[in-house]
């Protein structure tokens, strides 16, 4: 029976996630549905959540943090913030500041007055989630989805230093081969970008080899950021490597809540890990062009040419040699 609930929910989610206007018409309503309840009192509002149990997910697209927030969302207390991209609001404006407006005391986001908006950013994101998950209660742990937002977490580490922290990895070269499938047309991504638009121009079409240096670049700039804020942060955290969690996805889980200091129960992961598998996931829903795409390592070597393969290894090296020395892109 769970398993038929299961699938009739996931054949629902990806109604939904397919077709732009019935995707926009549910967040419209379940938009006005929150906003009724804030607005009513019906929503109970908490104390919020303890900023030591926010955990962040950081790291690039692609790279399975969906199907890493999907299990840990089973465990009892826990509840998702799904991609908020609190850290792309923050990060991407500091990033493409001036440096002559960073060393100023008038700029928003100057040095001089770090210190304040740092704490601004503090409230900004407690009070963000206290109107987003109203019920939430300091007793329990929010998963925060946020690898596209993965410019900023230096930033909300540092505003939120108690917070918990993963960094999820995966071979850029797999993560920039899973976006170039998925924009294609008639793919989950470029449908979901609004695929109703049948004159748009599609990069990943019509000029493939375009589309991956601006994926790799992208890859770059969020995992060097994710990198910069696990290395600075002093709290509980852990790092992640994809393929790793699809080889050994119980070990992988149940290390993950060690390092991150959360007790859950064996029996509970086991089941997480069990309802979220890959061969858990219907047929129809697998695949070329298909969100869950093809869950195993090291596919892009069928899915990009050499010459691609070679654009994401000079892109993204360095990241490449810490992360897969057992396979590291060639040095320039």
């Amino acid at each position: 029976m769970r398993k038929f609930v299961d699938n009739i929910r996931r054949s629902l989610k990806g109604l939904v996630r397919r077709n732009p206007k019935l995707r926009r018409a549910y967040h419209r309503l379940r938009g006005r549905l929150h906003q009724a309840r804030l607005t009513t009192g019906t929503a109970h509002r908490t104390d919020g959540v303890s900023p030591e149990n926010i955990v962040w997910i950081f790291g690039s697209g692609r790279s399975g943090s969906t199907w890493l927030r999907s299990m840990m969302a089973e465990m009892k207390h826990h509840r998702v913030w799904e991609e908020p991209m609190v850290g792309r609001l923050f990060g991407d404006f500091h990033a493409r500041a001036q440096g002559g407006n960073l060393l100023s005391s008038d700029f928003i986001m100057g040095d001089p007055i770090r210190r304040g908006w740092i704490q601004s950013i503090r409230t900004f994101v407690l009070e963000g989630i206290r109107l987003s998950h109203p019920r939430l209660t300091p007793n329990e742990y929010l998963i925060v989805k946020e690898p596209n937002g993965s410019t900023g977490a230096p930033l909300l580490m540092q505003a939120l230093p108690e917070s918990r922290m993963i960094l999820l990895v995966r071979d850029p070269r797999d993560a920039v081969a899973s976006s170039l499938d998925g924009a294609k047309g008639e793919s989950w991504l470029h449908e979901w970008r609004g695929g109703d638009q049948p004159n748009r121009q599609n990069l990943a079409d019509e000029r493939p080899d375009r589309f991956v240096r601006r994926r790799a670049d992208s890859y770059r700039r969020h995992m060097t950021k994710a990198r910069e804020a696990y290395e600075a942060h002093r709290g509980r955290k852990t790092l992640v490597r994809y393929e790793d969690l699809r080889t050994d996805t119980p070990g992988t889980m149940t290390r993950i809540y060690s390092e991150l200091g959360i007790f859950v129960q064996e029996k509970d992961l086991a089941q997480a890990v069990e309802r979220h598998s890959w061969e858990r996931l219907p047929e129809s829903e697998k695949g070329a062009g298909k969100f869950y795409r093809k869950g195993a390592p090291g596919g892009w070597r069928d899915d990009l040419t050499p010459e691609q393969a070679r654009t994401v290894e000079e892109i993204t090296g360095p990241l490449l040699r810490k992360f897969y020395p057992e396979d590291p892109a060639p040095r320039a």
